[in-house]
């Protein structure tokens, strides 16, 4: 068989992820459609009283119209991370999966591929069920929020890739907790999700154009709501160029761990 016709290989090794996940899904389920509920309540009942109105974009929102699309966001950062970074070591170390995979016609390129497309469709289908619990609320305006689908994969793609560079280079699964405390846990709090950027000084300003987070929280709001501070067609891209830069960095990660 000719190395040309193996480029979509990596299309069963996702269908064998979503069969395990079939098996669980309702598990699955109830975290993202728990996880917007607990927040919206915290936020619409108790914070959202105390701060009043946010000004954003040059309009004037309650604090929890301004988060619900955030919250949407970060849901798809933490569903993608997680499953290229526990799931996917899981697979690699302790159950030999990506061993077993390697040793049919499966390249390194189409199983890692796998691996990060599928976490992106973990992100479209949190994000599906996250838009619903904010539509039932009357937070997003359609029909252009349904761009929220694609938009996710997008993300996902984002933070698949990134997942699975640590996975690369992380020695155990415990280490795990230095990535998501020193990177998921800043973007998650400084990327424009619990206040505006623009109230952030200069310097925080900046260093928020940095984060993929911030990109794709505007771009959800934008979808959303109809809003957003920073430029889309810079943003778009912005997380198009950190999911490729990423993607062959774990490529090349993956490659020196598992291939000797």
């Amino acid at each position: 068989m000719k190395r040309s016709d193996l480029t979509f290989l990596f299309l069963p090794v996702w269908k064998r992820n979503l069969i395990v996940y079939r098996r669980i899904w309702k598990v699955n389920f109830m975290v993202p459609l728990l996880e917007p509920l607990f927040y919206l309540a915290a936020f619409g009942i108790g914070l959202s009283g105390l701060i009043g109105d946010v000004v954003y974009a040059g309009q004037e929102l309650s604090y929890i119209r301004f988060i619900a699309p955030a919250l949407l966001a970060t849901a798809m950062m933490f569903n993608a991370f997680f499953e290229t970074t526990y799931a996917s070591f899981v697979r690699m170390y302790y159950q030999k999966t990506f061993d077993a995979m390697l040793a049919t016609p499966l390249s390194l390129e189409e199983v890692i591929t796998a691996e990060i497309v599928w976490g992106a469709t973990k992100s479209m289908l949190a994000a599906a069920i996250i838009l619903g619990v904010i539509s039932a609320f009357g937070y997003a305006a359609y029909p252009w929020a349904l761009l929220v689908i694609p938009l996710a994969f997008l993300g996902g793609m984002v933070f698949g890739s990134a997942g699975m560079f640590f996975t690369g280079i992380t020695p155990s699964i415990d280490m795990f907790n230095l990535p998501f405390f020193l990177l998921v846990t800043p973007l998650f709090l400084f990327s424009g999700t619990f206040f505006p950027v623009s109230s952030l000084p200069a310097w925080g300003q900046y260093l928020a154009q940095v984060s993929p987070l911030y990109h794709l929280v505007e771009l959800t709001r934008l979808v959303t709501m109809g809003r957003m501070e920073s430029d889309p067609l810079l943003s778009l891209s912005y997380l198009a160029l950190f999911a490729v830069f990423f993607y062959f960095l774990s490529i090349r990660s993956m490659r020196k761990r598992l291939i000797k």
